[in-house]
């Protein structure tokens, strides 16, 4: 089933599915899997190289050396704007902390009050993907094999997928929206 807010098409299993990220047990597996770099807008890449002085200390020597060899974002295969790649796999603005978890460089900074930025939207959405058409979003949740303990944990903790996104969905899509999605989620459940 499909569900229509606004502008936005989301899969029902957005409001069906649980979800808690685990980064104890899954030590941000999210930043180093996948086929490319996460997707950034126009206006994130700018503000990624704008705030670049201020989080690049976080980052290893070698992420250092990739951001200046490709940029502070590159156009992947398929065409789209995302963030670069070390090795392939690792997304160049994360770095390994004491306990071994895979961190975010811009996030840091921004939880530190050293920039406005948190991260790119793709990444504070994650697990949900959206692909942007001319007349609709079309928002769905991508579920990986990285992600079980995510789910495990939302699961024990009966937390509902767009609960556990609420900030990144009212940042990407407004406080009224967010409103409509938790009538049209208690509308589905009641009927169910």
């Amino acid at each position: 089933m499909v569900i229509e807010v606004g502008r936005a098409l989301l899969s029902d299993d957005i409001i069906e599915e649980h979800f808690l990220c685990d980064v104890l047990k899954c030590k941000g597996a999210c930043c180093i899997e996948g086929d490319s770099g996460a997707p950034v807008t126009d206006e994130e890449a700018i503000q990624i190289e704008k705030d670049y002085p201020l989080f690049e200390e976080y980052l290893p020597q070698k992420h250092k050396k990739e951001v200046e060899k490709q940029g502070y974002s590159v156009i992947d295969s398929d065409g789209d704007l995302v963030t670069p790649l070390v090795n392939n796999r690792q997304c160049v603005y994360s770095f390994y902390n004491d306990n071994g978890i895979l961190q975010c460089a811009v996030e840091k900074a921004y939880f530190e009050g050293k920039i406005k930025f948190r991260k790119p939207i793709s990444c504070h959405l994650f697990p949900i993907r959206i692909t942007e058409y001319r007349d609709f979003d079309a928002v769905n949740y991508q579920q990986l094999r990285i992600c079980k303990p995510g789910r495990q944990c939302g699961a024990s903790q009966k937390l509902p997928l767009y609960k556990f996104l609420k900030e990144p969905l009212i940042k990407k899509y407004g406080e009224e929206w967010y409103k409509e999605l938790e009538i049209a989620a208690d509308y589905l459940k009641s009927s169910r």
